[in-house]
């Protein structure tokens, strides 16, 4: 898989990260640890050498699935993982980063962000220059060879961009949640900004398989998903009919159209979960998708059909 640059750092990723919050287990259903550990190593041997974790996840747990299953191949990949909003002063900051490096048996990130920004979740507002000072120090000694930003808007965004580089944004964004659009991928385009898309399936919605009476168990966040309810989720479905042509002229499944269509907008590299083996080299598959100016605008249009009914809520869990 060719790798790309990681904004305007040194560090090389690949256009389909292997996201790992569902090896964290909470706020997931059903998750086995060794099957965790074989369907990350399954990615990496698929292509996928870009891991996405946070602290958060299961309160490091699945750093340390990570870790267990990549320790001695870590030369090979790329880190990245994220500080909470809790964890935001600077001695919190270092303290969490040195907390995730041990987690993750290694003394390097190559990528750490701020996960949310301050005050979200009611937690304590922390002035971003202080945040940025801890993230700068970590940089500069080593432990972090890249800054992030996940889940910031433009403004928040541009305010972080004062205090140090930011090399990448991690928002939600998928064929159907296209929040950042408007605004804030411009600004990055601008300013080579990396976006690492999370939910770029929106949460399973655009693999086709959920039924419309599909019912989530309540621990499972993906039941306060805003796409799964209501209007939102028959609009979707009705989306995922128009694409099958196309998936099927690719010989492709609907996840890997999805993937292929997001990472070819400008700026854009998509994190995909993974349970399973299988879903994982699916994931790494999509990055041989080739997709004409055509195709690309016609998904485009389809995709519409569902955000163009959303309201300006940037969150996509009505928690």
């Amino acid at each position: 898989m060719e790798k790309r640059s990681l904004g305007r750092s040194e560090v090389q990723i690949t256009p389909i990260l292997m996201g790992t919050w569902q090896a964290g287990k909470k706020m997931w259903a059903g998750i086995d640890d060794q099957e965790s550990i074989r369907a990350i190593r399954a990615a990496v041997e698929a292509g996928i050498t870009t891991i996405d974790t946070a602290e958060v996840y299961g309160q490091g747990h699945s750093e340390q699935i990570v870790a267990q299953a990549l320790s001695d191949i870590r030369d090979r990949l790329e880190y990245a993982s994220k500080v909470f909003a809790d964890h935001l002063k600077y001695d919190q900051v270092i303290e969490a980063c040195h907390r995730s490096l041990t987690n993750l048996q290694t003394d390097y990130l190559d990528l750490y962000q701020i996960h949310w920004p301050s005050g979200s979740f009611g937690n304590e507002l922390v002035p971003i220059e202080e945040t940025m000072s801890a993230l700068n120090k970590l940089q500069e000694e080593g432990k972090i060879r890249a800054i992030g930003v996940s889940n910031f808007n433009r403004e928040q965004l541009e305010q972080a961009a004062n205090y140090g580089r930011i090399d990448s944004l991690q928002p939600p964004y998928s064929l159907f949640w296209r929040k950042i659009e408007k605004d804030t991928i411009p600004y990055c385009v601008e300013h080579q900004i990396s976006v690492l898309a999370y939910s770029p399936m929106a949460q399973g919605l655009l693999t086709g398989k959920f039924s419309l009476d599909h019912k989530f168990a309540p621990e499972d966040h993906r039941s306060a998903n805003v796409l799964f309810q209501g209007q939102n989720f028959e609009r979707a479905h009705q989306a995922l009919e128009q694409l099958k042509p196309i998936a099927l002229k690719h010989n492709c499944t609907l996840a890997q159209l999805a993937l292929a269509w997001l990472i070819a907008q400008p700026q854009t590299n998509a994190i995909a979960g993974a349970r399973t083996v299988s879903q994982a080299k699916d994931n790494a598959q999509a990055a041989n998708v080739s997709l004409s100016a055509e195709e690309l605008q016609e998904i485009d249009s389809i995709g519409r059909q569902v955000t163009d009914h959303l309201d300006d809520n940037p969150v996509m869990w009505d928690w």
